[in-house]
């Protein structure tokens, strides 16, 4: 069994066929899924999606892109969100992106921080985004309190994945771990097993051999038997250990 920790399956290519996408899924071993919110409507989104599936959870949280459009309000609408459904499992997709830049640097600061508030009142993990952000990152998760807290589609070296772990944070590997120019396999390989976890970012981000077309949670299986060739484990191994670790992570039964 695996689990996708983090999919976007409100997207047209998933959601129209979402019955087909959960089947496909299934024959490939993958039985839970976490999907993601980037902004309030994915959020309430993720949760009908969730409510509708016993095998799917939610999450629900601002992303950088889009956090400089934020209304006023909008932590007392996410946690209207996180109490309106026992599938909540977590705050997320917050955090920092300062490749695109999208939304200016300090108002990306404050909403990290501010969902990491709610978070951490919720008792509610936290899913992160980091691109070209480190250095903001560890600092901000260095001086403000959360529970626990999972690095979305880690693509930094060794250096910054230990000084995550040194945190206490779960690291989790995507289908960039397949790829010929990939940058994080000294990360995963130095890793122990109950420190990371997989996921695909559907439809983003599909593995080798379906670079640039649209990513499923059926892939993941390819990224766990990826993970176990590096690590030099099976794949039953690779699918024991990170099941757990998610289940422990967001409290899955």
């Amino acid at each position: 069994m695996l689990i996708d920790t983090h999919t976007h399956l409100y997207y047209d290519s998933m959601k129209e066929r979402i019955e087909n996408v959960i089947s496909q899924a299934k024959n490939n071993r993958v039985l839970q899924m976490i999907c993601i919110g980037t902004d309030l409507k994915s959020s309430e989104e993720c949760i009908k999606i969730a409510e509708n599936y016993d095998n799917i959870y939610a999450t629900v949280g601002v992303h950088p892109h889009d956090s400089n459009e934020v209304p006023l309000n909008y932590l007392q609408e996410l946690s209207q969100l996180a109490k309106s459904s026992k599938k909540v499992v977590a705050i997320g997709e917050i955090g920092i992106d300062h490749f695109r830049n999208l939304s200016p640097k300090k108002i990306q600061n404050k909403v990290m921080i501010d969902q990491m508030e709610l978070a951490y009142d919720l008792r509610l993990p936290i899913v992160f985004h980091n691109r070209d952000a480190d250095s903001e990152i560890y600092e901000i998760l260095k001086n403000n309190s959360f529970h626990k807290a999972l690095a979305h589609c880690f693509s930094s070296n060794l250096t910054f994945a230990k000084k995550l772990i040194d945190l206490g944070i779960l690291i989790s590997f995507s289908g960039n771990i397949t790829f010929k120019n990939a940058t994080n396999h000294d990360s995963l390989m130095s890793l122990t097993l109950d420190q990371f976890v997989l996921e695909t970012d559907c439809p983003f981000l599909a593995p080798h051999p379906y670079r640039g077309e649209k990513n499923e949670p059926k892939y993941l299986k390819i990224i766990a038997e990826k993970a176990a060739e590096l690590h030099g484990v099976t794949l039953d191994e690779i699918e024991k250990h990170t099941t757990r670790n998610a289940k422990i992570f967001f409290n899955l039964p």
